[in-house]
């Protein structure tokens, strides 16, 4: 079932007459729907599926904001039904999985997490398969696939030949332990999916991904991003997690993760496999300092515990040289551009004791992080509660 939404100018020739086509699913989340924006801001008629078209709280920036740029239908389906995604995928050249199950806080990670998010993917696959028309698949992974190991000492550069140690994290069990098992396992399924059945597969992982989005809600991460500034003690709890278990802070700025999954879809010469996608790394005392300097203006407080164990300098890289090489170049490749550009779509008010905005946010429940990531669509509801 598809709701068809009004085409636009502009084309992307496949052939000649024929736009190109993509399917991007779970279209209301926070990569997804910048990815649909961009697909259709290069003249792409863009196929993407949600679990329930009528759903407007989470819909409805796919029909408000993103119809006019284009061609746009959206399909229901689900992760876990197989054939679920053949209308989605049928007739489109690219096809991007972003959507996944998660379950976070899952008692039982193997049957609620990692079993359905290798099943999701390989439904999807299929339905690739099926289509015959997909030159190429773009799986969203994510970096901590690549480097949840056990690692002494510094100086420790991973690239794409490095995975999470599963003895270690089965083991040791670290925050969110089963969403990683799901991933790696979920990766290594989809490309021995595609080496016996042909099918070209990219497969994308992202680190702290950060950025203005269509989305309703913000990612955490973005919460996590702009923690020292909102006072989001969890986030900031997150933030000091992700450097505990990644020996860094590695960022890239949501714009450059979209850029590069087009790119990888469209570069027909790129190898398949596994491409790290970071253009920072860092640490939760350099975003602190960096925050203190260049934004004086806002209090910045790390909160920083005696049980904090906080790098001064990063101890991994995630290295996105595979990428590079293959010809892609990283528009956001500095603290000072990422968070520049983060804070601008915050627009946040000047004020000594941190951004106006949050502590509107602490006094009105109705304005969430979410409008950091989306603010144009909150600004007057901000302004007269601010106000007030």
């Amino acid at each position: 079932m598809s709701a068809s939404m009004p085409a636009g100018a502009g084309a992307a020739s496949a052939s000649k007459g024929r736009k190109k086509t993509a399917c991007v699913t779970g279209g209301n989340g926070y990569i997804a729907s910048a990815l649909v924006k961009m697909l259709l801001d290069k003249g792409y008629a863009v196929k993407t599926t949600v679990r329930n078209p009528d759903d407007m709280d989470k819909n409805s920036h796919l029909i408000m904001e993103l119809q006019s740029l284009g061609h746009l239908e959206v399909f229901r389906a689900d992760l876990d039904e197989e054939g679920s995604f053949d209308d989605a995928v049928a007739g489109c050249d690219y096809a991007f999985l972003v959507a996944a199950p998660v379950n976070l806080t899952s008692e039982n990670p193997e049957t609620e997490q990692i079993e359905p998010t290798v099943r999701a993917t390989l439904n999807v696959m299929r339905s690739c398969l099926k289509a015959g028309t997909v030159r190429r698949v773009v799986l969203t992974s994510a970096a901590s696939t690549i480097c949840i190991r056990p690692l002494e000492g510094d100086g420790h550069v991973l690239d794409e030949h490095s995975w999470s140690d599963l003895d270690y994290v089965t083991a040791e069990r670290p925050p969110a332990w089963g969403y990683v098992i799901s991933k790696v396992l979920s990766e290594k399924e989809a490309f021995r999916f595609a080496q016996e059945h042909g099918i070209s597969l990219a497969i994308v992982c992202p680190v702290l991904t950060v950025g203005a989005s269509p989305a309703r809600e913000a990612y955490a991460s973005v919460r996590a991003s702009l923690s020292m500034l909102s006072g989001d003690e969890a986030a900031l709890a997150m933030l000091k997690g992700i450097e505990k278990s990644f020996g860094a802070v590695p960022v890239v700025h949501l714009h450059d993760l979209c850029r590069a999954e087009v790119f990888l879809a469209e570069t027909a010469t790129a190898a398949p496999g596994r491409y790290i996608c970071s253009s920072v790394s860092t640490t939760v005392v350099e975003i602190a300092r960096f925050l203190a300097d260049k934004y004086t203006q806002y209090h910045v407080d790390i909160k920083q515990s005696s049980d904090d164990e906080l790098l001064e300098k990063p101890r991994v890289s995630l290295s996105s040289a595979k990428l590079v090489k293959e010809g892609f170049q990283f528009k956001y490749s500095t603290l000072d551009a990422i968070y520049g550009d983060v804070i601008q779509c915050a627009r946040f008010s000047c004020s000594t004791t941190g951004p106006r905005l949050f502590r509107a946010q602490q006094r009105h429940r109705s304005i969430q992080i979410h409008s950091l990531v989306n603010l144009h669509r909150f600004v007057v509801v901000e302004q007269e509660q601010i106000r007030g």
